[in-house]
């Protein structure tokens, strides 16, 4: 021990230490619904204030009351404090009215479908820009010291989950023995722990974490109440409830299972506690898969299912790999068909584990842009690299597995019969006594007699106190002394087997690899997935493409005698909402052209509007006017124009433009 355990200690650090600094970088949280569209939009300036301000999100998101803030230019709210769903993904909070001219911020802070929570602001303004005094809080949701701590306590509660489900079923499905093993137990008992705490930690964090980020509300018992009745909250609630369960099952193995003699009893209560315990953990698994990724998006029924057997796939394989690596450094012995198992088991488990995870990746990424482009698959491109290290690492621990055996090999088990021989010799302690005792004897009296009885230990007589005092402190020192020499005896039949040497060294490395693989998958769940990130861009980009007036040119030719023209359409300012339009026909010598009619209708496919028809009115020649023209969306709208030159001939021209 005195040459391994360091190594271990110090690995374990080192280790340690990296997922602190890879959680410190993992924070603030990354937003997993954006902002797509606001009306009024972002830095317009609108001639007469709005009756409400809507926000367009990139998915659906859960806000309360006070959600979104209005402030006006000297900082003081004038926004009623009441959300509404408008439909979709739009929510709107009614003004008040009497606005003033100037410069409006507008704060929001809302959840995410998964979860997490996202705040942002901007400004627009009425009439004409002015100064503004609006105060916005220089800390973004889920940032700071408690967004810190909530990620730390996910970790926690991954490992605590990973560690308490793969170690109770390495016992069950590999190792029997294992469950009267002292350090396996802890194992188990320490995952089942750090879960519960973690568990608890994050229900009293999350309405400070996607509210006002401040330590202090961590145990406001009002906030508390609020994230009860939130979709994180149920399934935190419910995990602690499964916990519970948990706790008896891990009590029944390493109580009755373990003390269970009878092979047809054992192996009937094996069953049941298989079943129970697989009841258990698929239920800890879907409080994450009902709460996170897996419960929003495309095919969210298939997904969920789908993230629950990732989970407990991924539990299985490292989960029963550090049982294994604590197994091997501290039990007494571990026989090799339990390697076997677990290398069996670990190999069914990376399979499922590979095919959930490339559904999950293309339900998340989606394109090869996203998956090189976007942070989310940058991430997922270095987990399938560490993946892949595992997998390769796990195939130098099964050369080593079948090397292992659990005799030892001639030579050794030679060397370790002798070395066992000379460390049970019997071991006289010189007490002093018997010599006393002899001359005491010969003398004759009592106190001879209580002195040999002190020195044999066959009496209790007062006399015999101070003997008896030594005797025990010596015999404490003798079993001290065989303890330690059983223990480096133990010590030495393990370091014999060089297959065991090997394994241990093999399996480390994986579990070494496996931290950091797991502070990997914790940032993920806390990153833009990559289609949605991509999607948002996309919609974005379409909304503030058009930021000034429209116009457009379109040649026509109804066909006719003096059919052929050029029309030129204006609208202003060319965005969603309310525009003015202008229309202007031209002969093809530029002059104007004056026609009997011309029509105009607009048509957004995406969202099945329209077409709205427009019919402007005549203002001079070769120019039509149309005013308060209504554009409800943004989007790629078709524009469709009709002109009719004569009574018979007329043609209709079709142009698309991003409205936003």
């Amino acid at each position: 021990m005195k040459t391994i355990a360091p190594r271990f200690r110090h690995l374990l650090l080192l280790l340690l230490a990296v997922t602190g600094a890879l959680l410190a970088g993992a924070t603030p949280v990354s937003a997993h619904a954006a902002l797509t569209g606001s009306d009024p939009k972002q830095g317009a300036v609108v001639e007469q204030a709005p009756t409400r301000v809507s926000l367009t999100f990139s998915e659906e998101v859960a806000m309360s009351d006070g959600s979104v803030r209005v402030l006006d230019p000297a900082g003081k709210r004038v926004d009623t404090g009441k959300t509404t769903d408008l439909g979709g993904t739009t929510y709107g909070v009614p003004l008040h009215s009497g606005l003033p001219d100037g410069t409006f911020t507008v704060a929001y802070q809302v959840v995410s479908a998964d979860s997490h929570p996202v705040s942002g602001a901007f400004t627009f303004s009425i009439g004409a820009p002015s100064k503004t005094t609006a105060a916005l809080p220089d800390q973004t949701a889920g940032g700071g010291v408690v967004g810190g701590l909530y990620g730390v306590a996910r970790y926690l509660s991954y490992s605590g989950f990973i560690l308490t489900v793969g170690g109770a079923a390495f016992v069950l499905a590999c190792w029997p023995r294992g469950a009267g093993v002292r350090p396996v137990q802890r194992v188990v008992v320490g995952g089942w722990i750090t879960l519960t705490g973690a568990t608890l930690a994050m229900l009293l964090m999350r309405g400070s974490y996607t509210g006002s980020g401040a330590v202090g509300d961590i145990f406001d018992l009002t906030l508390l109440g609020q994230v009860l009745q939130t979709k994180s909250g149920a399934a935190l609630v419910s995990r602690l409830l499964l916990l519970a369960a948990a706790a008896l099952f891990i009590a029944v193995l390493f109580g009755a299972y373990e003390k269970r003699t009878d092979p047809k009893e054992k192996k009937d209560l094996t069953f049941g506690l298989a079943i129970g315990g697989a009841v258990v953990a698929a239920g800890l698994a879907a409080t994450w898969a009902m709460a996170e990724h897996a419960s929003t998006g495309i095919q969210a029924g298939l997904a969920m299912p789908v993230d629950v057997l990732h989970l407990l796939s991924v539990a299985a394989w490292l989960g029963g790999l550090t049982t294994l690596l604590v197994a091997l450094y501290r039990a007494p012995s571990i026989e090799a068909r339990a390697v076997r198992r677990f290398s069996r088991v670990a190999f069914c488990a990376v399979s499922t584990l590979a095919a959930t995870g490339l559904y999950q990746s293309w339900r998340q990424v989606g394109s090869w842009s996203a998956l090189t482009g976007t942070r989310y698959g940058q991430l997922l491109l270095l987990k399938i690299g560490l993946v892949a290290i595992m997998v390769g690492v796990a195939w130098i621990s099964r050369k080593w597995t079948g090397r292992l055996s659990e005799a030892l090999a001639p030579e050794a088990a030679a060397t370790v019969v002798e070395e066992r021989t000379r460390s049970e010799e019997p071991v006289t302690v010189p007490t002093g006594g018997p010599s006393k005792g002899s001359s005491s004897g010969d003398a004759g009296g009592d106190t001879g007699s209580g002195s040999g009885a002190g020195v044999d230990g066959l009496g209790a007589d007062t006399g015999s106190g101070s003997g008896a005092g030594v005797d025990d402190k010596r015999s404490a020192q003798l079993a001290r002394q065989r303890a330690a020499l059983a223990t480096a005896r133990d010590k030495r039949i393990r370091d014999a087997d060089p297959g065991r040497s090997g394994l241990r060294r093999s399996v480390l490395t994986e579990a070494g690899v496996a931290v950091v693989l797991l502070v990997v998958t914790t940032v993920l769940t806390s990153t833009e997935p990559g289609r949605t990130e991509e999607a948002a861009k996309a919609v974005t980009a379409a909304s503030s493409q058009r930021s000034g007036p429209l116009s457009l040119k379109l040649p026509f030719d109804t066909g006719g005698q003096d059919g052929k023209g050029t029309l030129l359409l204006d609208m202003d300012p060319g965005r969603t909402g309310s525009n003015d339009m202008h229309v202007y026909v031209e002969r093809p010598n530029g002059k104007a052209f004056d026609i009997p009619e011309v029509k105009v209708s607009f048509t957004l496919a995406a969202k099945k509007i329209g077409p709205l028809p427009v019919v402007p009115d005549h203002i001079a020649t070769g120019h039509w006017s149309a005013s308060g023209v209504q554009i409800p969306g943004a989007g790629d709208w078709k524009i469709a124009v009709t002109v009719r030159t004569s009574d018979i001939d007329q043609v209709t021209v079709n142009k698309n433009v991003k409205i936003g």
